[in-house]
């Protein structure tokens, strides 16, 4: 790869950074809110890298008329025979300043942050991550009186499964996620997918839904029902799933890397 397509690289590489961080919400498919900064400065030093080797590269190769040589030095040069040998003779008759042809792949991801953007992970990534372990809880406040009862996923599988004084029993809840089909089941799963840091350590939480049909993968959806009777409310046999009554699309949010409650709905 030679040095100006370097430079393109560089430059393409900062502009797809700033493109999927400062002027799209791109990058939050596959990195928390708190790494964009990151993102932008990241942008701006790969497009100044770009620069810098460039502006180096025509001080290195100066123009036409900086070439202009007197007569003494065309005397001079005549006199033997020309010690200048190309780099590849001192090298063995090989130039190994050369980048290997793999190389030309890194133009790939540049490319695609700025004219196909990778979606963000959902049902497919779901099926197969790794689930969240719920975090261990001794004492439960009382649940508010609000019907249906909007929660995370993260809350209801915790009072499902630890809430000793069964609070969540005959409870309607309301719960926002996607949709991940289970093929061939009578249920389907509405997941959250979260992050630590970025798309390669996700973790899904989900809570089983029966009694309504599924509907495409990757769906977001508000969904209103009652815990489903499996196992002993209250201790780790139970279920974290829904009897489900009422399902509504919703819109995908801007962050979905996070498990938030039910958006508002208009009535």
């Amino acid at each position: 790869m030679r040095r100006p397509l370097q430079v393109t690289l560089l430059v393409l590489s900062g502009l797809g950074l700033l493109h999927a961080s400062l002027f799209t919400d791109l990058c939050l498919r596959y990195v928390k809110p708190s790494m964009r900064p990151m993102l932008v400065v990241s942008g701006f030093l790969l497009i100044l890298l770009g620069i810098a080797e460039a502006w180096s590269r025509a001080r290195q190769n100066p123009g036409p008329d900086d070439d202009h040589v007197g007569p003494g030095h065309m005397d001079r040069g005549h006199i033997g025979h020309d010690h200048t040998e190309p780099a590849e003779e001192h090298m063995g008759g090989h130039n190994h300043s050369k980048v290997p042809r793999v190389a030309w792949l890194l133009f790939l991801p540049a490319l695609s942050l700025l004219f196909y953007a990778p979606p963000a992970l959902g049902a497919y990534t779901a099926s197969r991550a790794d689930t969240k372990a719920v975090p261990v809880q001794d004492s439960f406040d009382p649940l508010p009186a609000t019907s249906p009862l909007p929660m995370t996923l993260t809350d209801f599988t915790t009072r499902v499964q630890q809430d000793r004084e069964r609070a969540i029993k005959g409870r309607t809840v309301q719960m926002t996620g996607f949709v991940t089909p289970d093929k061939g089941s009578t249920y389907w799963d509405l997941t959250r997918i979260m992050i630590s840091c970025c798309a390669a350590d996700a973790q899904s939480i989900k809570v089983r839904v029966y009694g309504i049909p599924a509907l495409s993968a990757n769906t977001w959806v508000t969904i209103t029902g009652t815990w489903h009777a499996s196992g002993t409310l209250g201790t780790g046999s139970a279920a974290a799933a829904l009897d489900g009554v009422t399902v509504e699309k919703v819109a995908k949010p801007v962050n979905a890397y996070q498990d938030a409650l039910p958006f508002p709905t208009s009535r």
